[in-house]
């Protein structure tokens, strides 16, 4: 079961990351782009995730992922059950998410492997 301090604790350690209160949310964010939002009560994550792809994750395990709220189904972003994933499914997440927004460079010098663009 992971922890909204998890998920601060992996997101802070990624460059350019900055932490922001929006609207009772905790938002990560590089830059004007915001990777992961933690739910006000703490209990999901909504995360950057491909749009094409997430009916199937969702679909997929319905006990773990949702769709995003009405208001953010055209951004690419999913949401996931805290207490369903474990610390490194946690990290995995938060990674890629981060991924997704973080200069190509930055992610490459950072990760030290290739990233596949998914969208931009």
């Amino acid at each position: 079961m992971s922890t909204a301090d998890d998920v601060r604790r992996v997101a802070v350690a990624l460059p350019r990351t900055e932490e922001r209160l929006v609207r009772d949310r905790v938002t990560f964010r590089v830059g004007r782009i915001v990777y992961v939002a933690i739910s006000p009560d703490e209990t999901s994550m909504g995360f950057a995730f491909p749009r094409e792809e997430r009916a199937a994750l969702v679909a997929a395990e319905p006990e773990r992922f949702h769709m995003p709220r009405p208001s953010d189904e055209r951004y690419n972003w999913v949401r996931v059950r805290l207490a369903a994933i474990d610390e490194a499914e946690t990290r995995e997440l938060v990674e890629e998410a981060w991924r997704m927004v973080a200069p190509k460079r930055l992610a490459v010098a950072h990760l030290g492997e290739p990233v596949v663009r998914r969208f931009r």
